[in-house]
């Protein structure tokens, strides 16, 4: 959408207002607060902090819920599965040598990604002003009334 100015408007407002997803992912993926990138996003493995030491912006109200453990599970499983199948055409290995080796590739590389997920989650959630990152608090759009005042 176009302003008169001819500058282009987000669903959010003005040009100022914009926050960039790609930006504000990175930095999330990088453990850093995704408005300024340089205060820390997180105060122990997966929990965040309360707000940011930098520029004091609430990281508490996110709402990452499960959805970095599912794209991990996505991502490791498909690395986990092709590098599976790909040693199988090589090497004919007995199952509990297969199992030796990627059982602890899954859960280590699973471990491994699950805080820089976490990370860039939130800084979706920043950038796209979801879960009270916008100065305003979430409420469904399509609540029906009451019963009593329908018509």
């Amino acid at each position: 959408m176009k302003a008169a100015s001819g500058e282009t408007l987000h669903l959010g407002g003005s040009k100022s207002d914009e926050r960039s997803v790609g930006l504000s992912m990175k930095r999330g993926f990088l453990g850093r607060c995704p408005a300024c990138g340089s205060g820390k996003l997180f105060r122990s493995y997966l929990k965040s902090v309360e707000t940011c030491a930098a520029c004091g912006e609430r990281m508490d109200h996110h709402r990452a819920d499960d959805f970095p453990p599912y794209i991990v599970v996505t991502i490791v499983g498909h690395l986990v599965l092709a590098g599976y199948m790909a040693t199988d055409l090589i090497l004919p290995l007995n199952s509990w040598q297969h199992l030796a080796i990627w059982a602890p590739i899954t859960v280590i590389s699973s471990l491994a990604l699950l805080q820089p997920v976490k990370g860039a989650v939130i800084g979706l959630q920043w950038a796209l002003k979801m879960h009270g990152f916008g100065g305003h608090e979430d409420a469904p759009e399509d609540v029906l009334p009451p019963r009593d005042e329908r018509a």
